[in-house]
């Protein structure tokens, strides 16, 4: 399995076909195939080598979907680096990953260079931008014009495809690696699950560093359909997009769903293009979903659910399961069932198979499966067991094979469809001079779906402000990551058999009265 195969399929039977449109630039498969091949040439001609790992660090762009493909298609593998973390977050990545070469736009051109000092091993930067080219770097356009279309390097399998940076339990991000079958059989079955035709026009409004938005990549080109590309989800450019380019298939999270709908823009615009609209990444209230049935009245709604290690997606919700009545009512609150590339169980502490209703964490099996954490063989070890991934989510399955999430084996917090891991955030609060001790944890928020909570014991004699410390953790971690809200503690935190801090009674209080533990 090929990812490259992919592209030359869409360049072979839609050649004159749009392939991109991003602001004024449009092109066709067969321009598209062409760049992508002269790409490769030039990430090779600047140091680029079979496995080697190629960062990007860019808002969203037709030059993405390039980068997506010409890394591979040059033997290489792709590394989009989250556009939210912070600089040391940045340089941790590219020491860890050992990537050589970075991309970047003119948005983040300066974190380029705030980074070189912490990151030895990078020797090149390319500027993706269409501003004047920073010192110091090579011209993307310029290195593509010049650079002879280099032959695919015949890369599948097995093979590394890209590596996606996601938080850590340890307080470090940890790599996932994904392979070219992950990303094949994965656009495979997403275009069928997500219900996507032959010649689809998709809207890029997510953010595609992120593998919720990137998993289209894949999936659109197999239909040799249309990338139709915003910069950054706003809902305006959103709505903008659909009345001008009249998409039919679109990725929203929950929080952007909701944006969306309380804009004054939506009542004005024709939506009547829009006839799938895929949400994940984070759940989503029965009263935005009806909501929205209403205003994208042509459009059926697929939840899908899944994470980074799964390349993404595990469970859908298809479209027909979005009712109120009828007999297939009853299922807005679940995930759905397993993908048609996967198996599901759900396992009890000793990884046997629980009884249907019971509740226990969900484990995934199948083509879509990462390689592993990149230089982390005992976490590799501890996530997957003989093939099965454990997701460290809890919930239940039906007798009809739907899936329903309840809490969180990890220490784990999903605010506005971003995973955000405890211990990152603590280690961030920890290093400040008046901290003795945290804990933080996720409380229910209307917005967010949950939001970053920290409880805070300050050493002796020492006087912080929350204020302070929520500038403190924004210098060290990326805004979604960092505290809403702080609460000092005076008294030591309750803890467990092994001095572990009992976060299940923490959370208690904020959680008191609704029907599962997460939002």
């Amino acid at each position: 399995m090929q990812l490259t195969s992919i592209i030359r399929r869409a360049a072979q039977v839609n050649p004159n076909g749009i392939a991109t449109i991003y602001k004024d630039r449009r092109q066709t498969w067969g321009q598209m195939l062409d760049r992508v091949a002269r790409l490769a040439g030039a990430l090779q001609a600047a140091g680029m080598k079979p496995g080697d790992r190629v960062a990007l660090l860019s808002l969203n762009s037709d030059r993405f979907i390039e980068y997506y493909f010409a890394c591979v298609w040059g033997g290489g593998a792709m590394m989009p680096m989250n556009i939210r973390w912070a600089a040391p977050e940045c340089a941790y990545a590219l020491n860890d990953a050992g990537a050589e070469i970075l991309i970047v736009d003119e948005a983040f051109k300066g974190v380029a260079d705030a980074v070189r000092a912490d990151v030895p091993g990078l020797k090149t930067v390319i500027y993706c931008g269409d501003a004047d080219t920073p010192a110091g770097m090579l011209n993307y356009e310029d290195i593509l014009a010049s650079a002879a279309p280099a032959p695919d390097a015949g890369r599948s399998g097995d093979d590394l495809a890209g590596i996606f940076y996601t938080g850590g339990t340890t307080g470090f991000p940890k790599g996932v690696m994904l392979s070219h079958t992950n990303f094949y059989v994965g656009g495979v079955a997403n275009a069928h699950e997500l219900e996507v035709a032959d010649g689809a026009v998709y809207l890029h409004a997510a953010p595609m560093f992120h593998i919720a938005d990137l998993v289209a990549f894949a999936a659109i080109t197999f239909m040799a359909g249309t990338h139709v590309v915003i910069p950054m989800f706003t809902p305006d450019a959103t709505l903008d997009a659909i009345e001008t380019h009249r998409p039919d298939v679109v990725l929203l999270v929950p929080v952007m769903i909701q944006m969306v709908l309380q804009s004054d823009k939506l009542a004005g615009t024709d939506v009547s293009s829009i006839r799938r609209i895929a949400y994940g990444a984070s759940p989503i209230t029965e009263a935005v979903l009806v909501e929205a049935f209403a205003k994208f009245p042509n459009a059926g709604f697929i939840q899908a659910f899944g994470q980074t290690e799964l390349s993404p997606i595990a469970t859908i919700l298809p479209s027909e399961y979005h009712v109120l009545d009828g007999p297939k009512a009853g299922k807005l609150r679940s995930a759905g069932r397993p993908t048609r590339i996967c198996e599901i169980r759900v396992v009890d502490a000793d990884l046997n198979e629980v009884a249907r209703g019971d509740i226990g964490q969900i484990a995934v099996k199948g083509p879509n499966t990462m390689l592993g954490y990149w230089n982390k063989p005992e976490v590799t070890a501890e996530t997957i067991r003989d093939g099965w991934v454990l997701t460290g989510d809890a919930g239940y399955m039906d007798a009809e094979g739907f899936i329903f999430l309840m809490d969180r084996v990890k220490d784990m917090i999903v605010s506005g469809g971003e995973n955000v891991y405890s211990a990152e955030v603590e280690n961030a609060i920890g290093q400040h001079p008046g901290v003795a001790t945290s804990a933080v944890i996720g409380i229910p928020s209307e917005q967010w779906g949950e939001s970053v909570h920290a409880l805070v014991i300050l050493k002796p004699g020492a006087e912080v402000t929350a204020d302070a410390l929520k500038d403190h953790c924004h210098q060290l971690i990326a805004g979604y990551k960092c505290p809403r809200s702080i609460e000092f503690r005076t008294e030591p935190f309750p803890l467990s058999g092994a001095n572990k801090v009992l976060k299940t009674e923490l959370r208690k209080p904020y959680w008191e009265g609704q029907d599962r533990q997460i939002s």
